[in-house]
């Protein structure tokens, strides 16, 4: 059986080229960046490479990038960093995110709450976008910090960033954005878009899992969470995982080579799985389907089905895809993105999230359209739930 992932949101395969470009790091080249000799040496320099690699993509200078371990600790440094560092100044400081961000931004903001920092959590509208005129009437002069995800993991719904990051310059508030799910899919000019802060993952572009980076504009006031020796101007101190940093910075020259060709592919794909999901199953819905998305992911609404069920049922006839953000699967409650969209909780529960890559084909897309109606007739049979429009 030929099996097909649709599920590139949660994960996407290492590239053959980042595999490669890898390999000398956990052998030959093994040296730790940062020893003097000729071994270290040759390590320091893929590091410094990789960052421009990095840098490159976002339209940032390297000496703005630092390597972590993922999105989760990029969101937490840059949330956490602007808060501590502003909190024994600034009394009242306040915080404005989105009520459909990672939990990754989430939880860092609930748990910074009981810090005594407070925190607005702005709605969004039923295509999942905030409205500019709830951030306007957030702002207070306690607020220290805007965060807003660019792309939403599970709608694929684009936030105006240009929009926000004017007003914040205007308001002199830090700009932060969780780019996990845009990197390397849509462009990303952080100069542009008058960023401060703005957090990445390597595994959402084809570079391994375990590594990547947050990009701290120069002059942003941040502390360190981790303490340690001087790695990385002090902000990560730690030995440098020097295979997933060259893989990273591969990922990403590869990403800016073939974005422009990557997403016109791929959008094509996406909108001949939506609209061929849509012409042959009754009742079917897109969320998100008006707003500026990513080219690669759809939410689709099959009313009357457990979404687990069908992810299931779509599974053994050898197709993978979710109900939504992978760090959330099995969770109980209804996914908190479609909730916030005006979704009911089982509505929510009835949502699949189909999200393409650069190796999609259309004869996977086409096969998918074979699977999908008859999976969802199958389950919709035995749903005591379902009533046909």
């Amino acid at each position: 059986m030929h099996r097909i992932y649709l599920d590139h949101n949660a994960t996407t395969p290492v590239d053959p080229a980042v595999l490669d470009a890898m390999l000398p790091y956990f052998s030959s080249d093994f040296g730790n960046a940062s020893s003097i000799h000729t071994f270290g040496q040759r390590a320091r320099a893929a590091v410094e490479t990789s960052r421009e690699q990095v840098a490159a993509l976002i339209n940032a200078r390297p000496q703005e990038i630092v390597f972590t371990s993922g999105g989760t600790e990029s969101d937490n440094h840059a949330i956490f960093g602007v808060a501590q560092a502003l909190l024994p100044v600034r009394p009242g400081t306040h915080i404005i995110t989105t009520t459909i961000e990672h939990e990754a931004v989430l939880n860092a903001c609930q748990a910074l709450e009981k810090q005594g920092v407070a925190v607005t959590y702005l709605r969004v509208n039923r295509e999942g976008l905030i409205d500019l005129d709830d951030l306007r009437r957030a702002l207070r002069p306690e607020t220290v910090l805007i965060t807003v995800m660019h792309a939403n993991n599970e709608l694929g719904a684009v936030q105006p960033l240009a929009e926000i990051g004017r007003l914040a310059a205007e308001v002199e508030v830090y700009f932060h954005t969780d780019a996990v799910q845009s990197a390397g899919k849509i462009p990303l000019d952080v100069q542009a878009l008058q960023l401060d802060l703005l957090s990445l993952s390597g595994h959402k572009f084809y570079a391994p899992k375990g590594v990547g980076a947050l990009f701290i504009k120069s002059g942003t006031h941040l502390r360190q969470l981790l303490y340690g020796g001087h790695h990385q101007r002090g902000f990560r101190p730690g030995t440098e995982n020097v295979a997933g940093i060259v893989g990273l910075g591969k990922a990403a020259e590869l990403a800016r080579l073939s974005l422009e060709r990557d997403s016109a592919r791929i959008s094509l794909l996406r909108d001949t799985l939506e609209q061929g999901i849509l012409s042959r199953v009754p009742d079917s819905s897109v969320s998100s389907a008006n707003a500026p998305r990513t080219p690669n992911t759809c939410n689709i609404l099959f009313p009357g089905l457990e979404g687990e069920a069908l992810v299931i049922a779509l599974d053994l006839k050898g197709l993978a895809c979710s109900t939504g953000a992978a760090c959330s699967s099995g969770a109980v409650e209804p996914s908190h993105v479609l909730t916030a969209i005006g979704l009911s909780a089982s509505d929510a529960r009835a949502s699949i999230r189909f999200s393409l890559g650069r190796n999609t084909t259309e004869s996977e897309i086409n096969a998918a359209l074979e699977l999908i109606p008859v999976a969802v007739s199958q389950l919709r049979k035995l749903s005591p739930t379902y009533h046909p429009a």
